[in-house]
C-alpha cells in the first residue's frame, strides 16, 4: 500500500475524518497542518513561539514556517504518512515537493475528495457551527475551486491524482480510499 499521502477536497468533503481512519489502520502519521501549528504553539518550541506571535496580529502563517514545521514532523518519521490541510497552492506544492526530494520522502499518491456542491452545503450546514451560514460555505467552495484547481491539475500531470467519491458512510468511503492505495 501507498504510504505517503495527500488528501485534498473542498471544506466538508471528509478529508479530516478519512486521513484519521486511514491513519488508525494502516499505522501513518496524520499531519493536518491546523494540528501541527497548535502542537508546535502548546510545545512552546522556538517554532510555535514564532507561529504564536504571527497568528496572535491575526496574520496567517507562512509557507516558510508551515513547511519548517512540516519538515521537523517527517524529519524524524520513519513511517508512513497523510497530508491534509497543506499544500493549498501550486507553489505551496512546489516548494513541499522539494522538501520532500531532500527528506527522500516522496509524494506517492494524492487522494481527491470529490463530493457534489449542495452535499457539501447542506454536510457543512448540519455541523451547526455559528460561522457557517449558507453564503459563508458557497463563498468558502468558490475560494477553494479558485485556489485548489489548479493543484488536482498539478498533481494530475504527476500521475499522482485519484479520485474517489465521498459520498455515503465513512466506513463506505474509507474501504474506496484503502482501494484507491493498494
Amino acid at each position: 500500500m501507498k504510504k505517503r499521502l495527500l488528501f485534498l477536497g473542498p471544506p466538508g468533503a471528509g478529508k479530516g475524518t478519512q486521513a484519521e481512519k486511514i491513519c488508525q489502520i494502516n499505522g501513518l502519521m496524520h499531519l493536518s497542518t491546523g494540528d501541527l501549528l497548535r502542537a508546535e504553539v502548546a510545545a512552546k518550541s522556538v517554532l510555535g513561539n514564532e507561529a504564536a506571535r504571527v497568528m496572535s496580529q491575526g496574520e496567517l502563517v507562512s509557507d516558510e514556517l508551515v513547511l519548517s514545521i512540516v519538515e521537523t514532523r517527517l524529519s524524524s518519521q520513519e513511517g508512513g504518512w497523510i497530508l491534509d490541510g497543506f499544500p493549498r497552492t501550486v507553489i505551496q506544492a512546489q516548494a513541499l515537493k522539494t522538501l520532500l526530494v531532500r527528506l527522500d520522502q516522496p509524494i506517492e499518491a494524492v487522494v481527491l475528495l470529490k463530493l457534489d456542491d449542495e452535499i457539501l452545503v447542506k454536510r457543512l450546514l448540519a455541523r451547526g457551527r455559528s460561522d457557517d451560514n449558507e453564503q459563508v460555505i458557497r463563498h468558502r467552495l468558490e475560494v477553494y475551486l479558485d485556489k485548489t484547481a489548479p493543484l488536482i491539475d498539478y498533481y494530475s500531470q504527476q500521475g499522482l491524482l485519484s479520485g474517489v467519491n465521498a459520498t455515503g458512510s465513512i466506513e463506505v468511503i474509507t474501504k474506496r480510499i484503502e482501494n484507491l492505495l493498494k
